[in-house]
């Protein structure tokens, strides 16, 4: 007979795992979007270490997709595809997680 306590706390442990996913993707996406729209405009100089941290923390991850993607001249599409494959991510992740309840 299984324990109902360690099956609550599997429960627990699995739904807990899935939220920080969903938080981290989430935020991640938020950064890629603020790194985007900080490429659009021009920053204050008293934001430029805002800007740095997003170009410090984007750009790693960006920069894999760059490689893989045809050069479009000016146009990076590179954050587009990278938000989708987040985006997929967290739901193959979810997916996988959810069969675990």
């Amino acid at each position: 007979m299984s324990n109902p306590k360690a099956a609550a706390m599997v429960l627990d442990t699995v739904t807990t795992i899935q939220n920080f996913v969903d938080v981290f993707i989430g935020v991640y996406i938020l950064v890629l979007v603020l790194w985007v729209l900080a490429s659009w405009f021009r920053i204050p100089y008293s934001l430029k270490p805002v800007e740095r941290f997003l170009h410090d923390v984007c750009d790693p991850y960006l920069g894999r997709w760059r490689r893989i993607l045809p050069s479009m001249g000016p146009l990076d599409l590179s954050p587009i595809v990278g938000i989708l494959a987040l985006v997929i991510l967290g739901g193959i992740i979810d997916a996988v997680l959810s069969r675990l309840h």
